[in-house]
C-alpha cells in the first residue's frame, strides 16, 4: 500500500482551494494525450464525493484522506510526499528516490 505524506505548506494550499466545500483530494495518474498508459503524469484534482469512480480507493495520510485509482497505483512508488513550493507556486510529488512531478497544479474538477 502507498504511504503518502502531505507537508504543512501543501495542506494549507489544498485547504484554501477547497474553501469549505465538500471536496476530496485525488492523486491521479493522467494518461490522456500521453499516447501510452506507461507514459502518464501524476496530477492533483479536487473532486466532489459524487465524482468517485468504482476504481477509486481512499489512502489515509497525515493530514487528510486522498483518493487514488486502484488500477494505477502500480505507477507510483510505495512512499510519496506532496509538497508545495512558494517559489514556483506549484505542488511537487516526490518519493525518496525521485521527483515524479515537480510542477503540479491543483485542478478543481466540476461534476
Amino acid at each position: 500500500m502507498v504511504k503518502l505524506t502531505i507537508t504543512q505548506e501543501a495542506a494549507k494550499q489544498i485547504k484554501q482551494k477547497m474553501a469549505d466545500k465538500d471536496l476530496m483530494l485525488k492523486l491521479k495518474y493522467e494518461t490522456e494525450g500521453c499516447g501510452c498508459v506507461v507514459s502518464g503524469v501524476p496530477t492533483l484534482e479536487l473532486i466532489n464525493r459524487q465524482g468517485l469512480d468504482n476504481d477509486d480507493i481512499q489512502i489515509e495520510t497525515n493530514v487528510m484522506p486522498v483518493i487514488m485509482e486502484k488500477s494505477k497505483i502500480i505507477f507510483f512508488d510505495d512512499e510519496l510526499k506532496i509538497d508545495f513550493s512558494t517559489e514556483s507556486q506549484a505542488f511537487r510529488l516526490a518519493s525518496p528516490g525521485q521527483i515524479l512531478n515537480g510542477r503540479m497544479a491543483l485542478k478543481v474538477k466540476s461534476s
